[in-house]
């Protein structure tokens, strides 16, 4: 029988501001388990980016990455959004490990083409090392993954921080038994964007097609929740969405696989 492993995702602003991140911490030490964070910190990059007169270019959420931004969200996501949050769980007792997907060769990526848009130095998943990852987690380290990968040929790449979790999520699920959670500021998915207690308890992928459809879902949750049912067909046991401030409870919205759909 596989061991339980809770793979936790948190935006930048959660862990960007310190009254917020203070309680992600005191959460995500009091998980019982295997467990593994991984964030973003977007804001922060700008903000920096900003202040050394860079210019920071988005489309529909993501991140142009020319050369000049690619130090910054290094700097950012690799440094200080990602010690600070080691640093903070080791006073909390927990042995965390920071990592980029560089390190031991953790998360290996392919520069995005260029098709309608040239993203510059982004990266998508090409593979997962889940053995490496597994034999660090059996010993008792907690890693802290920043949402940067390599090439294998010297070339570091900004990559999405929700991508790195589902990619993750699906290779250690060979190894253990895990749940998926991907935290943001509201309490789970919405129907009503207007209304924070609107939340779907439970989303199948019909609802989600119908939901989608009708407008209901939107923008960002739609690659979300498609990145959510892929992991599942990929043997991730659960995926939650909901808020940083629900970790550890049942709250938010449950994804349900087709499998589990047609039972």
């Amino acid at each position: 029988m596989k061991e339980k492993l809770t793979l936790i995702k948190v935006g930048g602003k959660i862990v960007e501001e310190e009254a917020t991140l203070h309680k992600l911490l005191d959460d995500f030490a009091a998980i019982e388990g295997l467990k593994v964070l991984v964030h973003g910190g977007g804001r922060s990059a700008t903000k920096l980016a900003e202040r050394l007169g860079i210019e920071s270019r988005m489309v529909d959420g993501r991140r142009i990455t020319d050369a000049e931004t690619l130090r910054v969200v290094t700097m950012v996501y690799g440094g200080l959004v990602n010690k600070n949050i080691v640093a903070g769980l080791q006073a909390r007792g927990v042995n965390a490990l920071g990592l980029t997907g560089a390190d031991m060769d953790v998360i290996r990526s392919v520069k995005r083409p260029v098709k309608e848009v040239d993203y510059g130095f982004v990266g998508d998943v090409k593979q997962v090392n889940a053995t490496l990852l597994g034999d660090l987690i059996a010993k008792g380290v907690v890693p802290v993954m920043a949402p940067l990968t390599h090439d294998g040929e010297g070339h570091l790449l900004n990559t999405n921080a929700d991508t790195i979790a589902g990619e993750t999520a699906k290779a250690l699920a060979r190894l253990f038994d895990v749940t998926l959670v991907y935290c943001f500021e509201k309490k789970g998915v919405l129907r009503n964007e207007a209304d924070d207690d609107s939340v779907i308890p439970t989303i199948t992928p019909a609802e989600f097609r119908r939901l989608t459809d009708e407008g209901v879902i939107q923008g960002g949750m739609i690659p979300k929740l498609e990145n959510a049912f892929q992991a599942l067909e990929a043997g991730v046991t659960e995926v939650v969405i909901t808020s940083a401030a629900a970790i550890g409870t049942a709250a938010g919205t449950h994804v349900v696989s087709a499998l589990r759909e047609n039972k």
